[in-house]
């Protein structure tokens, strides 16, 4: 592994400005799991992620993860810890696998903000898509694990699991693309030129077509916790954009990693993909249309949720550069991950441009 992904990787000291009242969270403890001893706690910060502070919580051999949102000023909508773990307690017997939760607290007077527990998930994260450290032959299945992971979920009752009101019915995207038009314009980041243009084009190329399923939001390999020793996926992390949804745009959202470059962005744009025993992208997607039971899909329907998934991205990027700005970034990592806005923007608009083309 490289000494850049191990930057991701483990857990830390807690910034001053995350520390906990551990001994506020150790009397909310008490009252809410049943088989809490109190010994003392202690906590460390995982070093992943941007979003939502995280940390390690433990007490005696006992071990949580707690997730919380971060302290200052905060858009609308976001960092909603308590739709994560909404989702995650409801598909705890789903066959999608996801932590066993403990509560949440809305009391903010307890640590601050608003927090959730979870049990910690022994396992291992991967942050290269490449999976250097795998043989080949696991690589490939590490990959299939992945899409029959989120075949399983998009195939999902949602009024079954207690979720059909998750989110609002129809026109998914259009929404969705509103949302981030706003995410984006309320960021105190510098305004990108090629975000101001899609603004622009994205509602005007809306596919027609309805499909609603259950979607993660922030479907890819670093957010996924896998077996210590096999290709088997252990638990699903990080639903805070989970809710009712397009199904392929959650799924082209986990197929930009074919589209992005290597390096910053984690991608496998220009990798012989054979050599590695990873799958194609068109080989990926027939995989999943086959375990989700349907037909080819419409390239430009897939290229435009690419278009818009890329929009998104850049849209969550600025947001966490405008956080930087504001002092409530959570990773000492966001300001580089912010100042990768423009350049996914500028892919989102080069592929705008290229289904312009072939109208």
């Amino acid at each position: 592994m490289s000494d850049r992904f191990a930057e991701f990787i483990g857990t830390c000291p807690v910034e001053e400005r995350l520390r906990l009242n551990l001994g506020a969270l150790e009397t909310w403890m008490r009252a809410h799991l049943e088989d809490f001893r109190g010994d003392s706690l202690s906590a460390s910060q995982f070093k992943g992620g941007q979003c939502n502070p995280t940390y390690l919580v433990s007490s005696g051999e006992r071990r949580w993860v707690l997730r919380r949102k971060p302290p200052g000023k905060l858009l609308a909508s976001a960092h909603a810890v308590d739709r994560e773990y909404r989702v995650i307690t409801a598909l705890s017997h789903s066959g999608v696998s996801v932590p066993r939760t403990y509560g949440l607290c809305l009391d903010e007077s307890v640590i601050g903000t608003v927090f959730y527990l979870m049990d910690y998930v022994e396992g291992r994260v991967f942050w290269d898509p490449t999976l250097p450290q795998l043989p080949r032959g696991e690589r490939t299945q590490v990959f299939d694990e992945m899409n029959r992971v989120i075949a399983t979920l998009h195939a999902l009752d949602p009024k079954a699991c207690g979720l059909a009101d998750f989110g609002k019915p129809g026109n998914y995207l259009a929404r969705q693309i509103e949302r981030w038009t706003h995410q984006y314009k309320a960021s105190s980041a510098p305004r990108i030129e090629a975000m101001d243009r899609l603004i622009e084009w994205l509602p005007l190329n809306l596919p027609p077509g309805e499909e609603a399923a259950l979607v993660h939001g922030d479907y890819r390999l670093d957010n996924l916790i896998f077996h210590p020793s096999e290709p088997r996926m252990l638990a699903v992390l990080d639903w805070e954009l989970s809710t009712l949804g397009h199904p392929l745009a959650d799924f082209s959202y986990h197929c930009m990693t074919w589209h992005l470059p290597p390096g910053a962005f984690r991608g496998l744009g220009t990798t012989d993909l054979s050599a590695l025993g990873i799958p194609s992208e068109s080989d990926y997607v027939g995989a999943y249309c086959r375990r989700v039971g349907r037909g080819p899909i419409d390239p430009l329907l897939w290229e435009f949720c690419l278009t818009y998934n890329l929009f998104r991205l850049a849209a969550i990027l600025h947001r966490i550069l405008g956080r930087v700005t504001d002092g409530t970034a959570a990773s000492v990592r966001a300001q580089e991950a912010g100042r990768a806005a423009p350049s996914i923007a500028a892919l989102a608009w080069a592929k705008a441009q290229r289904i312009e083309g072939r109208h």
